[in-house]
């Protein structure tokens, strides 16, 4: 079973790298780009085939160390 999760920052708070690649397009000839938010992937392979336990221990992992709750959002999808 294989799953993604998506880190992004919440909205509100401030994303200096997102700004410097916002700036960095701009200077390359990009006309149009607005606002630009980075953030982080991560695709994980797990054994087992228990759908809920996979989900409950992504969220865990999120939670615990992949994703600073305070300052960021997570999603999970499980392929």
């Amino acid at each position: 079973m294989k799953a993604r999760i998506t880190v992004t920052l919440k909205n509100g708070v401030l994303d200096p790298q997102g700004k410097a690649i916002e700036h960095a397009l701009a200077g390359l000839g990009f006309d149009g780009v607005g606002q630009v938010r980075q953030g982080k992937v991560f695709d994980i392979e797990l054994t087992g085939s228990d759908k809920a336990k996979a989900e409950a221990d992504l969220k865990a992992m999120c939670d615990k160390l992949l994703a600073n709750t305070v300052i960021e959002n997570y999603s999970v999808a499980i392929t």
